[in-house]
């Protein structure tokens, strides 16, 4: 058996399949159906479909998603893929494979694939972040995700973003339905309405990063109140769980010049008389979410608990 891992995204849905010694067999990313639940499954068993026929094998599949199944209801809960939301996604996928599937958040996969193989390799403790779409946040202890007593370990996104200047209050109102929350400063999205803001211009957030590429003063300081308001939030990160390494992932992660003086900027706001954390880009890329999905089932001679 192989084990294939598929990461959906917000835009798009990327399928990996890996050997048992974790080699590549086979990739392919397709877009997200946005808003189509049934086109989502769909989609999915039409990717581990091929990925199969790829690798010529039978396979485990894996699949990290925004949000989470609640363990009260068994429904997905808290995906901004809202179309996700209130659905028995892990038993739909699983009716329509016809086998059992794993599901986590994708941004506990992306700390398992960085902690198992990545930028925190032999790390015991490490903290995940996507920026992209979402902003999104997840734990892995020993190599293994941490979800929680509620299945919200990790969901740094959605607490207010600290230490708030006078105009960043109230705050944006956010999917989930409160303001002010991380996710909406710190995700692509974030980016660009408070680019929109400050300079009337609707620009997404590769054009941002791109115009600052090119000396546009207005993008650079976009950029560089992104970078200071990403450093208060993981500095209250630091404070509470004190990871051995921060990794992060997602589109916004690979933004030029971020890591320079991030460390220098979240150490200001942490409590201690300084900070020796490293924050580091995921080494897998925006890979490592499909990497750590796969890794959710074991190979021969792994014990991975549920």
């Amino acid at each position: 058996m192989i084990r294939i891992g598929i990461d959906l995204g917000g835009t798009k849905i990327e399928g990996l399949a890996l050997g048992p010694d974790g080699a590549e067999l086979a990739r392919k990313r397709v877009p997200t159906p946005r808003g189509d639940y049934g086109g989502t499954i769909r989609t999915i068993v039409e990717l581990v479909s091929w990925l199969e026929a790829q690798s010529e094998a039978g396979a485990t599949v894996g699949v990290a998603m925004p949000g989470a199944i609640s363990p009260r209801s068994g429904f997905v809960k808290n995906a901004n893929s809202t179309w996700l939301n209130g659905k028995a996604f892990d038993r739909d996928l699983a009716a329509a494979l016809g086998r059992p599937v794993r599901v986590a958040n994708d941004a506990n996969c992306l700390a398992v694939s960085e902690a198992v193989d990545g930028a925190a390799a032999g790390l015991d403790v490490v903290f995940a972040v996507i920026i992209g779409t979402g902003c999104g946040g997840g734990i892995a202890v020993g190599g293994r995700p941490i979800t929680g007593l509620n299945a919200i370990a990790g969901e740094w996104g959605h607490n207010p973003l600290p230490w708030p200047e006078p105009d960043e209050l109230p705050g944006r109102t956010c999917y989930c339905g409160k303001s002010g929350c991380v996710e909406t400063w710190l995700s692509g999205p974030g980016l660009a309405a408070d680019h929109r803001v400050a300079t009337g211009l609707s620009m997404d957030a590769v054009q941002i990063a791109a115009a600052a590429e090119g000396g546009e003063s207005s993008a650079i300081a976009t950029l560089a109140r992104h970078r200071i308001r990403l450093a208060r939030a993981l500095a209250t990160v630091i404070n509470i769980v004190d990871p051995d390494a921060i990794v992060l992932g997602g589109g916004l992660s690979q933004l030029s010049g971020l890591y320079e003086n991030l460390p220098t900027l979240v150490a200001g706001w942490c409590f201690s008389d300084g900070i020796a954390t490293p924050i580091l880009p995921a080494r897998h890329g925006d890979a490592s979410g499909v990497r750590g999905a796969a890794r959710l089932w074991p190979i021969s001679g792994e014990a991975i608990s549920e």
